[in-house]
């Protein structure tokens, strides 16, 4: 069997997590409009939950995964040098790690 690469693995990664983002964001839509948030203690107390700290962190997951696959598809396909190209890409992956690094840190200090 050849490797060539036919675009299936980003294809389904990213339609895979553009279903949690939307799922997600409908599901935190009608829970917060149920359940509104009183306060900032309440707001705590909701978030160290490991229901919504799983749910939040596999959110960013998606969403860094989702724009990885989108900006870098855009960069592939539009970008005709290839040394720009590379240095785009490596803006992208550094900017996707910054944020990475930042969840991290919201994550940690919230639980």
């Amino acid at each position: 069997m050849s490797h060539q690469v036919t675009g299936l693995r980003a294809w389904m990664l990213q339609r895979l997590s553009a279903l949690y983002l939307a799922g997600y964001t409908l599901w935190a839509t009608v829970y917060f409009l149920l359940y509104p948030v009183a306060d900032h203690a309440a707001w705590q107390t909701l978030w160290r939950g490991p229901m919504m700290s799983t749910g939040a962190a596999l959110l960013f997951i998606a969403l860094l995964v989702h724009a990885w696959v989108g900006v870098r598809d855009v960069l592939l396909d539009y970008v005709r040098r290839p040394l720009l190209r590379l240095v785009l890409l490596a803006l992208l992956w550094a900017w996707l790690l910054v944020l990475t690094i930042w969840l991290v840190r919201v994550l940690v200090g919230v639980m």
